[in-house]
């Protein structure tokens, strides 16, 4: 049975990624069955909303849970895990919950500082070193989960092409390694 890959959107939704999802599948579908999952599908949130403030109160008032239970139900196979943003909290509450998750792969998962407990999966997590919301150095020791700062970067760098060209090595290495 090939390795799945499942790629877990942001805030936003698939539809409005504007490629930057595929971009990512692209760089890792070797080996790989790659499937995308959108965050706000998974929660149940309109999609025609486009207020970004509306959509995470939607999220962090019941979404992130009802996210979580869909990811579970829909995902009885192990699986690498792929997550961006409010996408990482869901699948490490989803990893925490039950989820076969051989690997999980969060960035810019600035919620996760309130987590407690860890997923017994390896993680790798990436944040912007200028994303104000990323989790205290403290955090990271107490887990044990050495995170990998971007420098100069911010909260949406995964956005961005030359941080997924950057970083698709890193990715890679660790996808083959669990």
């Amino acid at each position: 049975m090939q390795n799945r890959l499942i790629i877990i959107s942001d805030l936003m939704g698939n539809p409005n990624n504007e490629g930057w999802v595929e971009a990512y599948a692209n760089i890792l579908k070797s080996g790989l069955l790659v499937e995308h999952l959108d965050t706000r599908k998974l929660a149940g949130i309109d999609l025609c909303l486009g207020s970004q403030e509306i959509i995470h109160s939607q999220f962090v008032n019941g979404g992130i849970d009802l996210a979580t239970k869909a990811l579970i139900r829909q995902n009885k196979e192990p699986a690498h895990v792929l997550a961006f943003s409010i996408g990482g909290t869901i699948a490490w509450k989803a990893a925490l919950r039950g989820l076969k998750t051989k690997s999980l792969i969060a960035i810019s998962s600035t919620r996760l500082r309130y987590e407690k407990e860890i997923p017994d999966c390896p993680t790798l997590l990436f944040y912007g070193e200028n994303d104000l919301n990323k989790p205290k150095s403290n955090w990271f020791l107490n887990f044990k989960i050495p995170p990998v700062i971007i420098p100069h970067a911010d909260h949406e760098m995964y956005k961005n092409s030359a941080f997924i060209k950057q970083i698709s090595a890193d990715l890679k290495a660790f996808l083959q390694a669990h």
